[in-house]
């Protein structure tokens, strides 16, 4: 599904990512592990095709990632970021623009999908009247999590996704994900309630392997 062959990445003189090499396969969830610097963000954007690689090459569905190939990557895959950018205005304004774009067109944002997604990360259904700076940091990243999951990508990239939430709340996202049989995540992420789920596998940056 994704491989990473060899790859290397220098920012500025900076050895950022040297020599990382493993696959993630359909399904699959992954948990990226490593202190600030390891490169875990990184992967996301030569994932996506915002950063090449120094050296090496990603894989996705067997094609090679490259500045052409990307924007089929990048119809194929949710982002959902650590700082939540998902901008300002009123959530329902926000929505209506994304169902709205020409790739998105052939997807269904009707008003029952929403409310009952809203309720699944125990979001109010008066939520999508409100302002993006009404919500908590916690609101906005589960917002960000449905409007993930509303335009039905098959992978998903998620950092620092529950890092504002309380436990169980954290256990209701991760749950959710882990438990989708067709879907791939790759997570940025040190809480628990990931690492210790026995269906995530763990791999650590900073020593380039799989954790056991």
């Amino acid at each position: 599904m994704i491989k990473f062959n060899n790859i290397y990445l220098n920012f500025n003189g900076k050895i950022i990512i040297q020599d990382l090499s493993f696959e993630v396969k359909y399904g699959e969830k992954v948990v990226l592990l490593g202190k600030s610097g390891s490169g875990k963000s990184s992967l996301f954007g030569l994932l996506l095709g915002f950063i090449e690689p120094s050296k090496g090459e990603i894989l996705f569905e067997g094609g090679r990632i490259d500045k052409k190939s990307s924007w089929y990557v990048r119809k194929k895959v949710a982002y959902v970021d650590q700082d939540v950018s998902i901008g300002n205005g009123n959530i329902l304004d926000l929505l209506n623009f994304v169902s709205g774009l020409k790739t998105n067109k052939s997807l269904d944002f009707n008003k029952v999908k929403v409310t009952g997604l809203l309720g699944d990360f125990e979001l109010s259904n008066d939520t999508v009247y409100k302002d993006i700076g009404e919500l908590s940091g916690g609101e906005r990243q589960r917002l960000a999590i449905v409007i993930s999951i509303l335009l039905e990508r098959k992978v998903f990239l998620l950092d620092e996704v529950t890092s504002s939430l309380d436990k169980h709340l954290k256990k209701k996202v991760a749950d959710y994900f882990v438990e989708r049989e067709n879907c791939t995540c790759l997570v940025i992420s040190h809480d628990t309630i990931w690492l210790d789920n026995p269906a995530v596998k763990v791999f650590d940056m900073e020593e380039g392997k799989w954790k056991q």
